[in-house]
């Protein structure tokens, strides 16, 4: 997710935007640029890497001019460079244009300008709506704003000049965050209310389809359907902090409400236009796929959990033999690896240091790398074979959330995609997986908003607990590990995760009067197991709270607080169940008075073994 701004003012525009980009960091980026606009010219300075390189280059050659808009760029389009970093110019070099967005048509708009002789500079798709902005110019910067966007399919918050009207400021949201602030003599835009907080707290949230004018004295709005409308100003009473959490008191609780918004963008930009998944940066032929006979997935931490589930979907599309191995351990592991052998990485920031390592070897015994990371021009993106970019946004909080769920919709992708490559799945039961996938991220919503108060009920109950067991079978399993994790990174309290199963097998000694156990039961195959393995720690005393499915009741009978989630398929459950167990997590931390955002010892990326 990029961050944008805009000002067109009587002060300096360089200064404005400098300072509103620098609120905007929170958000994550890999480069950052402006263009200012003054004299009929247009001035644009942008570089890869931090802010300040912006900033000194600034500081040491000043830009004139009072109108401009900046960016720093998340990359999504392009590994993060000079030349992809926005903004981003049409060929005769008189408009610029920042975008926070990614358009899905991107390649037919390319082929179609390229036709039309159009030629282009950086990998990005934001050059492509500059041009097509210029195609449709003739001396109207607004009408030709309006006639492109209707040719884009996408998400888009679009900040346009022009050095052919030196006196106004486009501006275009369509399902892309958009703010316009109410300044003296000026006006801002901002893809986040931190970015303009320091200049004015009068502010219009734009709604989905407005496209502004804006002029030093004066902006029009108008909405999808060209009608110019009136917004209501609205005062914002939040400060600075505050603002750049939404609302949230927390990033965690903010990446965890973020959850169906991301899930949705990495499965629906990567469907084509008859509904089919089509993924660009994954070059494996039917050929190539079914000469695999072993496949490991490496990762470390929240991410082996991730592949955890991954090697239950990927056995089934692929029908060959899926490891799942942690990063640390694996290359010091006898592993059987030959050109035959597909290797997946997982890693949220692509620069996880024993996953990285474990990369390298494999790849130097010849197998084939595909790298599952969040983050564009990562190391393990750039020495993958092939990839699968996330598109979660960037993740602020240490404990993984968003993150986790975009890897897990991944592999239901990749599995999808090779089942019907490889001829494994029927074209039936492909569409019936793709539907329940498409479906989910509004389970995902009701599950968030109906596991809130229940998770803030059980965080009160186990805050002053030592030890907290998770119970889980199969794929439930997998989600127990993930949750003890959370609840160990955020609350400090003991936390392991036990195949419910193996309970008789030593580790029910540990179970005594009081003792909380959290048992998820979403597997319709081993619910009725589950339920005798909750009744064996019930008769020694345990508290149990059960996750369970709304057509469960019945767990009623042998759990002392039961939370209900929508039901799916149980192969989709492990997106589901983990939600409870995030926000108990978060709701006990903030219990305990930890700092829930970045918890005690830990790093959001590794980069060291």
């Amino acid at each position: 997710m990029c961050g944008i701004v805009g000002y067109i003012g009587l002060n300096s525009a360089s200064t404005i935007l400098l300072n509103g980009l620098e609120k905007l960091e929170y958000r994550g980026y890999d480069s950052a640029g402006v263009t200012i606009l003054n004299n009929n010219k247009l001035t644009t300075r942008k570089f890869s890497g931090r802010l300040e390189r912006l900033a000194d280059s600034i500081n040491q050659q000043p830009i004139a001019g009072t109108i401009g808009i900046g960016h720093t760029r998340w990359a999504t389009h392009g590994e993060p460079s000079d030349v992809n970093s926005h903004p981003q110019l049409n060929n005769d070099q008189t408009i610029a244009i920042v975008h926070n967005g990614i358009i899905e048509n991107y390649l037919s708009l390319k082929n179609f300008l390229t036709e039309q002789g159009y030629t282009f500079y950086s990998e990005t798709d934001t050059e492509i709506i500059a041009n097509l902005i210029g195609f449709h110019y003739e001396n109207d910067l607004f009408a030709a704003v309006r006639k492109a966007i209707k040719q884009l399919k996408g998400t888009y918050a679009l900040e346009i000049v022009s050095s052919k009207h030196p006196d106004e400021i486009i501006a275009v949201r369509y399902e892309s965050p958009l703010v316009l602030g109410i300044g003296e003599d000026a006006f801002y835009l901002a893809s986040d209310i931190p970015a303009i907080l320091n200049q004015t707290k009068k502010v219009i949230y734009l709604e989905n389809g407005d496209l502004v004018r804006l002029t030093k004295e004066d902006y029009e709005i108008y909405d999808q359907a060209d009608n110019k409308v009136e917004r209501e100003i609205k005062e914002v009473t939040w400060d600075v902090e505050a603002a750049s959490k939404e609302g949230f008191d927390h990033f965690m609780l903010k990446e965890i409400y973020q959850q169906p918004e991301a899930i949705q963008h990495t499965i629906e930009r990567r469907l084509d236009d008859e509904g089919y998944i089509q993924l660009d940066d994954i070059q494996l032929s039917k050929l190539e796929l079914n000469a695999i006979r072993k496949v490991y997935i490496v990762a470390c931490g929240t991410a082996y959990h991730a592949g955890l589930v991954g090697k239950h979907i990927l056995e089934k599309a692929l029908q060959v033999d899926v490891n799942a191995e942690i990063g640390s351990e694996f290359r010091y592991n006898d592993q059987f690896i030959d050109d035959k052998t597909l290797v997946i990485i997982v890693s949220q920031s692509g620069e996880t240091a024993d996953t990285l390592a474990s990369l390298r070897e494999a790849k130097s015994k010849g197998a084939r790398i595909l790298s599952i990371t969040n983050v564009v021009g990562s190391s393990v993106a750039r020495e993958s074979d092939d990839i699968f970019y996330t598109w979660a946004g960037p993740e602020i909080a240490v404990a993984s959330t968003k993150a986790y769920t975009t890897q897990l919709v991944a592999f239901y992708m990749l599995g999808l995609y090779f089942g019907r490559l490889k001829g494994t799945l029927s074209d039936q039961l492909y569409k019936q997986h793709l539907n329940e996938l498409q479906s989910i991220t509004k389970q995902v919503e009701r599950t968030i908003n109906n596991c809130i108060e229940p998770a803030k009920v059980i965080a009160e109950k186990i805050k002053d607990s030592h030890s907290l067991f998770y119970l889980g079978r199969g794929l439930d399993y997998t989600s127990a590990l993930e949750a003890s994790l959370k609840l160990k990174e955020l609350s400090y309290i003991h936390a392991e995760a036990f195949a419910a199963g193996e309970l008789k097998h030593g580790t029910i000694a540990l179970i005594e009067e009081g003792t909380p156990v959290i048992a998820i039961a979403t597997q319709t195959k081993t619910y009725d197991k589950t339920i005798s393995n909750i009744k064996s720690v019930k008769a020694r005393g345990a508290y149990v709270i059960g996750i369970t499915t709304t057509d469960n009741e019945d767990i009623e009978q042998v759990c002392d607080k039961t939370i209900y989630i929508a039901k799916k398929s149980d192969l989709f459950m492990p997106i589901l169940s983990v939600i409870a167990p995030q926000l108990i997590a978060y709701y006990t931390s903030l219990a305990k008075g930890n700092d829930v955002d970045k918890p005690r010892n830990l790093a959001k990326s590794v980069t060291v073994e």
